[in-house]
């Protein structure tokens, strides 16, 4: 299974990076184990670049859910960080998309896996290179490595250089 991880409010942390830590430190309360995670990487907000930059990242992870289980889960852990609902791309203290479960179809009662767009945005698709260039997306049928290169939402993603406070 892959997980985004996304924030650009701090919440009630020092800085975003440790509120993604902490948020990953969740993950094994809530049936997710962590199985290889990428580094965090930064790009401005979209769509609306006056926002708060963003920093994301990317997690494997392993779990017994279903679909369904998995995303009340990920909302659970959002929840639990300040994360409210008010209207889309609105800034966010953390935003957990399921980018992937296995190799999973599926489309019902607003649940769409794999993530709609996520092949689309280079904030998702680069920090996924980092841990499974390999990884082909179930319905475009391309590698990560590739949809990294390509796509073109969030071009201006790069990872963090470790150590550097946001």
């Amino acid at each position: 299974m892959i997980v985004a991880l996304g924030s650009n409010l701090p919440g009630d942390y020092p800085d975003v990076p440790t509120l993604l830590e902490a948020a990953l430190e969740a993950f094994p309360a809530h049936g997710l184990t962590v199985l290889a995670r990428s580094s965090w990487w930064r790009s401005a907000a979209w769509p609306d670049p006056a926002q708060p930059a963003y920093t994301n990242g990317v997690v494997l992870v392993e779990t017994a859910l279903s679909v369904r289980q998995t995303l009340l889960q990920l909302h659970r852990i959002e929840a639990a960080f300040g994360r409210r609902r008010a209207e889309p791309n609105a800034p966010r203290t953390l935003d957990l998309d399921l980018i992937a479960h296995g190799r999973a179809v599926v489309e019902e009662g607003g649940v769409t896996v794999p993530h709609p767009r996520a092949h689309e945005r280079r904030f998702v698709m680069g920090p996924l290179a980092q841990v499974a260039p390999d990884w082909r997306h179930p319905t475009v049928n391309r590698r990560a490595g590739d949809l990294a290169n390509t796509a073109q939402v969030g071009r201006d993603a790069a990872p963090v250089p470790c150590g550097v406070a946001q």
